[in-house]
């Protein structure tokens, strides 16, 4: 975790060590930010030696802010006092402004991703074995409007359990 920041060392040193942060960046502009994230995102690639590395995200609320919310794989802006740049910019808003809430926003993320490969190969294994069937000639067109409309309804339905995340 890096803490970087437009205010003075004198005053984000003390907020670093309270949450825990050993890196900062202090009285930085917004090109310092984003060339320090881009150098973070270059290191995490060649550490990986793959294309696909760790994610980095940004969490602002200032206008300041914006190039990088846009540049990181996940931007996340305070939503409650953060500038409208920030907020369109961004990929999650938080709307009260409390830092608590990211781990549940990662926690629905998750929820929500499982759920959709759920979705996804259960459609594709449904239509795919009621394909199979209309081939050698055993599906009736009820299985074949099921395989459609009835699939559909069955994944939009799975899809509502997103909505059980707890905020533990």
């Amino acid at each position: 975790t890096v803490l970087l920041t437009g205010d003075t060392g004198e005053s984000a040193l003390p907020m670093a060590q309270k949450a825990g942060i050993d890196t900062v960046f202090a009285s930085l502009l917004p090109a310092d930010k984003a060339k320090i994230v881009t150098d973070i995102i270059h290191d995490l690639t060649v550490k990986s030696g793959k294309k696909k590395r760790g994610s980095v995200i940004f969490t602002g609320d200032g206008i300041n802010d914006s190039p990088v919310l846009a540049l990181s794989d996940a931007g996340i802006a305070m939503g409650g006092l953060g500038s409208d740049a920030a907020i369109e910019a961004s990929d999650i808003v938080i709307m009260n402004d409390a830092l608590s809430k990211l781990p549940l926003a990662i926690r629905i993320a998750r929820r929500t991703l499982f759920i959709v490969k759920q979705n996804i190969v259960f459609v594709l294994f449904v239509k795919a074995a009621v394909m199979a069937l209309g081939a050698i000639g055993y599906a009736p067109l009820a299985l074949a409007i099921f395989a459609d409309v009835g699939v559909s309804v069955i994944a939009t339905l799975n899809s509502v359990r997103a909505l059980s995340v707890k905020n533990t």
